[in-house]
């Protein structure tokens, strides 16, 4: 299984969640576990997905999500699973 991290920061509005999960489900993109938080107006949400079935690159969809997030006033940022850990190892 390909898993990869997605996070997802800036300030709350309504339907970030739903545009982000929708942008994963047309793309075929499992998520296998999320969390989200708010705090001080502020959205904080991290995935993990699995891309194994995806129906785009991940070089596209990295891209895409950043295009996703600059429409809706955050950052998306889909990062490989052992790359996310290699650089928050402490």
């Amino acid at each position: 299984m390909k898993k990869t991290i997605i996070t997802v920061i800036g300030k709350d509005a309504v339907g970030i969640i739903a545009k982000v999960c929708t942008y994963l489900a047309e793309n075929n993109v499992n998520i296998l576990d999320i969390t989200q938080t708010i705090l001080q107006g502020y959205f904080n949400m991290m995935m993990i997905a699995d891309v194994n079935q995806a129906k785009k690159s991940f070089d596209t969809m990295v891209a895409e999500l950043d295009s996703l997030g600059s429409e809706i006033g955050v950052k998306i940022k889909m990062q490989h699973e052992d790359i996310f850990n290699t650089m928050h190892r402490i």
